[in-house]
């Protein structure tokens, strides 16, 4: 096991409330503001809130996007994507006009609820339940009613529906966790949701 993991500092990333979370777990982290701290990691945390392409931006800017690719492709290093960061995986957002890392097939739209309940605000702030699609090492401690604290206006429209494990219902379901191989998000913010929270980052702590 190696519970230590590199968490990437984009400038508009919660890193303070992640760290916290991972020490309390009794995990190392080291945080990553350039690629040379990149080089040695085995597990990767990317959080985000903010816009996409400011984001996208951001990575770009750091000039780490070829080193993470490299880390999250090549060498199958584990990442965890938190809300924005979970959305940077798409190809893009209707949001923005800049790429996203495209490692998941999919898009990121915003919510419309015009055929459903136009009454429902944007953002979708607050906590809500997960309804688990597949059996998953990150959520494998999930029990029935477990909430999280989500905060998005915009969500992932998956391509492939064999990369979704949970939906969440807001007007309609989108997803709320995603998993591909190695890389895995969540839309929710785990760091602020308390001991259920909690369980989803010991998962990912834990990943072989």
């Amino acid at each position: 096991m190696n519970n230590k993991v590199h968490i990437l500092d984009i400038g508009c990333s919660n890193t303070s409330s992640v760290s916290k979370m991972v020490e309390k777990l009794k995990g190392e982290f080291s945080i990553v503001k350039n690629p040379d701290q990149l080089l040695d990691a085995k597990k990767i945390i990317l959080p985000g809130v903010g816009s996409y392409d400011n984001a996208i931006s951001k990575l770009q800017n750091m000039k780490i996007v070829d080193l993470l690719y490299d880390k999250v492709i090549n060498q199958k290093v584990p990442i965890l994507g938190i809300c924005l960061g979970m959305q940077l995986f798409a190809k893009g957002s209707e949001e923005g006009e800049l790429d996203g890392l495209g490692y998941i097939h999919g898009y990121i739209r915003k919510f419309n609820f015009a055929d459903y309940d136009d009454s429902l605000k944007i953002p979708h702030m607050g906590w809500n339940t997960i309804d688990r699609i597949k059996s998953n090492l990150l959520i494998k401690d999930l029990y029935p009613g477990t909430r999280y604290y989500f905060v998005h206006s915009y969500h992932f429209v998956a391509e492939n529906k064999e990369d979704v494990i949970a939906e969440t219902n807001y007007g309609y379901k989108f997803p709320s966790i995603i998993n591909k191989k190695n890389i895995y998000g969540t839309q929710f913010h785990p760091e602020k949701s308390h001991r259920y929270g909690k369980e989803i980052i010991s998962n990912f702590l834990n990943l072989i």
